[in-house]
């Protein structure tokens, strides 16, 4: 009887391949999750084993023989293997290019993982333990006690103590001989979240994000799968980490946008966390302040279990609100007088102030005001941002850049000038009107460069610094002792938008940038400058908190069959000549309406940047009840789809964070 090994080969097919075992082997078992050599089309590559069987739909004699097996134990534990194959039928996504992909570029070259250094250093630092408040108390032991898989939602409000639920939880489960994961939504994120844990625990701690060199991330998955490593702390891909003996998945910042991916394998972190919880069999933490409302509706509906932390821990006091109404009055760089002027008064007593605009580059328009021409991307239907440093303009969406014009090429005029402000001009003019404080922005752009976001940190932790002006990557996660202003430049900015998430978005970052401040019982404030400071979104998330902000949102959702009272897909098509994605959608729409009546199909509409990077964008969205009706006409569709078109690029969002 001839052995059949069924391989996962990273093609975008949704399929195994079937493949003869070596005679070579003489019986010996092989396991699911190692890596074999395979002869595939005119060359060899790579694959996983996935299943050993003794029959084939194919003829026997049109089946290859495996060229070698790479290593005897499984490279992708068998759980995991489980998720990923899970991943693939959920997100309609070729299973081999999933489970392939995961790997670090090592392995996938098909190199021998004893070549990797397996040293690790542990760390032996004292540390004070805080008090732990009721809430907290109550908080640990819950989830200590439930050793099956079971998922919480930690929702404590900023400067809590979630962390040090977090810390308490781990040092329990490392003590019953397992590992942890923590994965955090940003790699800003990591070297704090990284310092604190090896302040506490003196075991072999391990980071895995994608600004890792490939042998760091091989010799971090080696680490984590020998069970040498007892905490894993990353971003997205961490969730594929494979493990020796994993007890619990902390899941910071839960709400975030971050931990969903916004190309290729479009995965959620958070839901294949949880995913992942229920095939290991242990619990999942999911903390945050301001939790999305998908997880606020499966604490409702006895998915999740709510644990609340809703008072600040040890010293820490809420901040005094200020709304700065900003009509009529004259601003510099986008700041008021009476921001500047607290802000003089805060750094005078030594206080550290933040100023928070999401809006990186100095100015997001170039304007003639003689003509009223606006400089757009050659490639993209948007402006071109002004930056100074580097002196260009920059696309923000394609990357294409050139130099800023001294006159106006329409009206050939000298009246070209900037509109609006960003980081960028909002760092220097603060650098003009107090030049003798440093002043540390992050954003994208002033963090390219390798550890500048720590060395940023460690300026801002060490009070070098007592100016910080940044985008949403300083609003979330952070902890800033010193911290006794926050500012929120531009408050207007997110609330306009046609995104149906973005009221919840924007109310989640408001909670967020305003938990910054106050951690350490100083006195401390939060000045809110808006144009419109009756809008009835700012009056009800500061007055009546986040909590029943969302349950507002909620209701609103439910009247208009949005998620989580929904489910969603969205195809989205491309191509250099936009009658072809319009004609592609069109056609699938009439096949899709044809045979499903349960299915509510919207579009095909442009996407909000209808070209960009000199392809044309547009897209269809699908609406459904019930997620199983969806995912029926989702395996249809994805069955369709390759065979039939070639003159566009298409890809499928499931649960897209993103409808616009």
């Amino acid at each position: 009887m001839s052995i059949i090994l069924k391989v996962a080969v990273p093609v975008p097919l949704c399929q195994y391949f079937d493949y003869l075992a070596p005679t070579s082997l003489n019986n010996k078992k092989l396991l699911p999750g190692i890596r074999l050599k395979i002869p595939f089309g005119q060359k060899d590559c790579i694959g996983i084993l996935v299943a050993v069987e003794s029959f084939s739909a194919l003829p026997i004699e049109n089946l290859k023989p495996v060229i070698s097996v790479l290593e005897r134990e499984p490279l992708v534990p068998l759980s995991l293997l489980k998720l990923l194959q899970w991943a693939s039928n959920y997100y309609h996504y070729p299973v081999g290019e999933i489970i392939l992909g995961v790997l670090p570029k090592i392995f996938r070259q098909g190199k021998c993982i004893n070549t990797i250094n397996n040293e690790v250093s542990s760390y032996d630092i004292p540390h004070n333990p805080l008090t732990l408040n009721s809430y907290q108390k109550n908080a640990i032991t819950t989830i200590i006690n439930s050793r099956n898989f079971q998922t919480f939602l930690l929702l404590g409000i900023t400067g809590s103590g979630k962390t040090e639920v977090y810390l308490h939880c781990i040092d329990a489960i490392i003590k019953r001989g397992k590992q942890a994961l923590v994965l955090v939504p940003e790699i800003g994120l990591t070297p704090q979240t990284v310092k604190r844990f090896r302040e506490r625990f003196n075991v072999p701690i391990v980071v895995f994000h994608s600004n890792l060199t490939d042998r760091k991330r091989a010799q971090a998955w080696v680490m984590a799968k020998n069970g040498i490593a007892k905490i894993i702390i990353g971003t997205r891909s961490a969730v594929f980490t494979p493990f020796l003996n994993i007890g619990i998945i902390i899941l910071d910042e839960e709400h975030d946008i971050s931990f969903k991916q916004q190309s290729g394998f479009r995965y959620s972190a958070r839901d294949l966390a949880v995913m992942r919880g229920r095939f290991e069999n242990i619990p999942i933490v999911l903390g945050s302040a301001t939790p999305s409302l998908e997880s606020f509706y499966n604490t409702k509906h006895k998915n999740y279990k709510l644990l609340s932390l809703p008072k600040r821990a040890g010293k820490a006091c809420l901040p005094r609100i200020t709304l700065i109404d900003l009509r009529k009055k004259e601003l510099m760089a986008g700041m008021s007088n009476e921001l500047l002027i607290a802000i003089e008064n805060h750094i005078n007593n030594n206080g550290q102030v933040l100023l928070f605009l999401n809006r990186r580059g100095y100015a997001p328009v170039l304007m003639c005001y003689c003509c009223g021409w606006i400089i757009h991307c050659n490639h993209c239907d948007v402006h071109l941002t002004v930056h100074y440093c580097p002196q260009r303009l920059y696309c923000h969406h394609c990357g294409w850049n050139r130099i800023i014009p001294l006159i106006c090429p329409k009206c050939k005029y000298q009246t070209l000038s900037d509109i609006g402000v960003g980081t960028e001009q909002l760092e220097t003019a603060l650098k003009k009107r107090f030049p003798n404080h440093n002043i540390v922005r992050i954003d994208r752009d002033s963090t390219r460069t390798k550890n500048s976001m720590e060395k940023k940190l460690d300026l801002i932790h060490n009070r070098q610094a007592l100016i910080l002006v940044g985008t949403q990557m300083i609003a979330k996660g952070h902890h800033f002792p010193y911290l006794t202003l926050v500012a929120i430049v531009d408050a207007d900015s997110g609330l306009y938008s046609t995104d149906f998430r973005s009221l919840e978005r924007t109310g989640q970052l408001l909670v967020q940038v305003i938990g910054r401040v106050g951690r350490v019982g100083s006195k401390s404030e939060v000045f809110i400058q808006t144009y419109h400071p009756k809008n009835p979104l700012l009056i009800f998330s500061l007055r009546k908190g986040y909590t029943a902000f969302a349950e507002a949102l909620l209701k609103e959702r439910q009247l208009a069959q949005l998620p989580p009272f929904s489910y969603l897909s969205l195809l989205r098509a491309e191509s250099l000549n936009p009658i072809f994605p319009i004609a592609f959608l069109s056609d699938i729409k009439q096949k899709i309406l044809l045979h499903n009546n349960n299915i509510r199909v919207l579009g095909p509409v442009p996407a909000c940047v209808e070209r960009k990077a000199g392809r044309y964008r547009y897209q269809l969205l699908f609406q459904s009840k019930k997620r199983k009706c969806l995912h029926e006409t989702l395996t249809k569709l994805t069955a369709l789809l390759p065979k039939r078109y070639t003159k566009v690029h298409w890809i499928l969002d499931v649960d897209p964070q993103e409808t616009i």
